[in-house]
Parts: structure tokens; sequence; C-alpha cells
């Protein structure tokens, strides 16, 4: 069960990061973030009304408010990474959040046997060269590595986070909404400040009728990426989070994969060597 969920939510992250990345190419990566949140707050705000989901209020969604907190300055510090580049070095960095609930984990006294640290170890390595590390090449900034590894600790801890922000389903549900809206509060900060920097909210040409065109697709990532969470915390609490952390973090892969089914784009070898690693890796953590 728990390696079922963890690949869901690597399915669906992935999914999430690609849809959100051909979004950013067309409007502000701020607006993408905002307005994807808040149309997953809103379904997410049905469900709960629906379930009866605020009866769950308690001390636990401190942790959802700062996973929401977290999310979105680990998004932005990574935007700005990849912006500085290069990208070769900056996406598998990023990719090296997994550590975070992996020690979690450990230090929490988890003890994987031996085929699970080496599908743990063969996977983590499978996830980093998906990414297509630049080994040559362009110089790296400092600060690009900095806002990466700021990046990569953030998401690692948004796992760790909305994985102790409920125990039941439906407390689930209302960790999910407390989360987004705290994303939304935080990104909408954010790009109130940005455009009173003179920045721009929308985008250059089309301006808000482009947003509206793409909702259906704003709101795909926003409820891929929040279902990835939900499919995430009960992967955590139902097995091993060193099995579930890792298996959720193949979303690399999936984003890859993604890119040369719908885009046309080429793997380059060290991809291919990667999504390889890392499939051998699942079996180990699975069968282990």
């Amino acid at each position: 069960m728990t390696a079922l969920f963890a690949l869901a939510t690597s399915l669906l992250w992935g999914l999430a990061d690609f849809g959100g990345g051909l979004l950013t190419r067309r409007m502000p990566a701020l607006t993408v973030v905002v307005v994807s949140q808040t149309c997953a707050a809103a379904v997410l705000a049905v469900i709960v009304t629906v379930t009866g989901a605020w009866s769950e209020v308690g001390g636990q969604l401190w942790f959802a408010v700062a996973a929401g907190v977290v999310g979105p300055v680990a998004m932005l510090s990574f935007y700005k990474a990849l912006a500085l580049g290069p990208m070769g070095v900056v996406s598998p960095l990023g990719s090296l959040g997994v550590a975070v609930p992996v020690s979690v984990g450990l230090i929490a006294g988890e003890r994987p046997g031996l085929l699970q640290f080496a599908g743990v170890a063969v996977a983590m390595v499978g996830i980093v060269l998906a990414g297509g590390p630049q080994l040559r090449g362009a110089p790296v900034q400092r600060r690009a590595v900095l806002l990466t590894l700021v990046a990569a600790f953030g998401f690692g801890a948004v796992m760790s986070l909305i994985a102790q922000a409920s125990t039941t389903v439906t407390g689930l549900f209302l960790a999910l909404f407390v989360q987004r809206v705290t994303n939304i509060a935080v990104g909408g900060t954010a790009l109130y400040v940005s455009v009173r920097r003179g920045a721009r909210a929308l985008p250059r040409e089309g301006g808000a009728a482009v947003v509206r065109a793409a909702l259906p697709a704003l709101a795909f990532v926003g409820l891929a990426d929040v279902a990835a969470n939900g499919t995430y915390s009960i992967a955590a609490q139902h097995g091993p989070v060193t099995v579930a952390a890792v298996l959720a973090s193949l979303y690399p892969v999936v984003t890859a994969l993604a890119a040369r089914g719908f885009l046309g784009e080429r793997l380059r070898g060290v991809q291919a060597a990667g999504a390889g690693l890392a499939l051998v890796g699942t079996v180990l953590l699975a069968t282990g």
C-alpha cells in the first residue's frame, strides 16, 4: 500500500511539474502558483464541507500551516535558481530534498532491510540523474546553488510536515485545505510585492484573457499537486517514511517522460540511465 500511494504521488507531482512548467512559459510563475492553488482550495473547501472535516480542527493543523508557508518559499527559490542556471545543475540538485524525510524516518527509528537500503541508494542516484545533470560547461553561481539547496530543503520539509498534519482521511482533507489557503496567502503577498516593484501579474501579450483560457490547465496543476500531497501523507502513515519518500520523489522521471511524450523532447543519455536506475531502485524498495 505504501509503494502504491508513493508511486501515485510521484506520478501526480511529475505531471503537475510538467504542466506548471509549460504554463510558466506563458505567464508569471507567481500567477501560476496563486491561481492554481486557488482552484485547488475551492475544490477542497467543498470537500471539507461535505465530509464534515471541520470537526477535525486541532493542534496538528499547525503542521499544515507550516507546510503552506514553506512550500511557496521553496518553489520561488527554485524558480529563481532556474533563472540563474544552468538548469542542468539546478534541477538535479533540487531533487535532493528527499534526504529530509528519509533522515526524519531514520532518526525516528526506522531501519529498512538490506534490499530497501540498496533501493534507497539506487533510486536516489536515479532521481538526480533523471534531472539531466550538467557535468561540464557554464560555471555555477554560488547564489544559484544556495537557492537550490533552500528549495530542496523546503520541498523535503513539506513532505515531512504534511505527513504529520492529520491521522484520518477527513483530517487530511482539512489539512490540505489549510495548507492551500496558506499557500495562497504567502504566494499572493509575494505577487503583490512583486507588482509594486514593477513586475507584471498578467502575461504581456493577451493579459487576463490568457489566464482565463488556461484555467482548466491551472486547475489541473493545483489539483494534481494537492492530490499528490494527500497520497504521500497516506503512504507515509501506512509504511516506512524512508520508502515512501524515495518512491514519491521519482517525479523528475515522470516529468522527463512527459516532456518526451507530449513535446517530443529527447532524453539525454544520462536521463535515460537515471530513469533505469530509478526503476531498479523502485523494484528493490517494493520487494525488500
